[in-house]
């Protein structure tokens, strides 16, 4: 007869810890693509865009202010148009609104970009924890 003794280790915190390390560096990549389909629907033109259609720019500024942020604390990720540098003619394009006396018909850019992108996110998460 032979006699074995086992002994093991729990791992489950080390594993939880790179999940959510992971988690929080795959939220900056979707940040990122996202952010780069809006910015790539919106083409240099003269005169505006039909309605429903992303925004035309005449000076690039409204590409420019789409940023992104990571908020690690909350483990989500905010994609859209800087509010300091661009004010809030973002938010008159994307729903449509007022914005320096003038009144925009819906332009949407963001929400088409996530959806446009929405399929390629899983990918991302798919093998980040090894």
């Amino acid at each position: 007869m032979v006699g074995v003794k086992v002994k093991t280790k729990s791992r489950m915190e080390r594993v939880a810890q790179k999940a959510k390390r992971k988690s929080i560096e795959n939220l900056g990549h979707a940040g990122a693509a996202i952010r780069l389909t809006a910015k790539r629907s919106i083409r240099k033109r003269k005169g505006p865009s039909p309605i429903g259609q992303p925004p035309h720019t005449h000076t690039r500024r409204l590409p420019r202010a789409i940023k992104y942020a990571v908020v690690k604390q909350k483990s989500l990720v905010v994609i859209g148009p800087d509010v300091e540098s661009l004010g809030t003619a973002g938010k008159a394009h994307e729903h449509g609104g007022a914005y320096k006396h003038e009144h925009y018909k819906p332009r949407p850019f963001m929400g088409p970009a996530l959806e446009k992108t929405k399929d390629r996110l899983p990918k991302l998460w798919a093998g980040s924890v090894r």
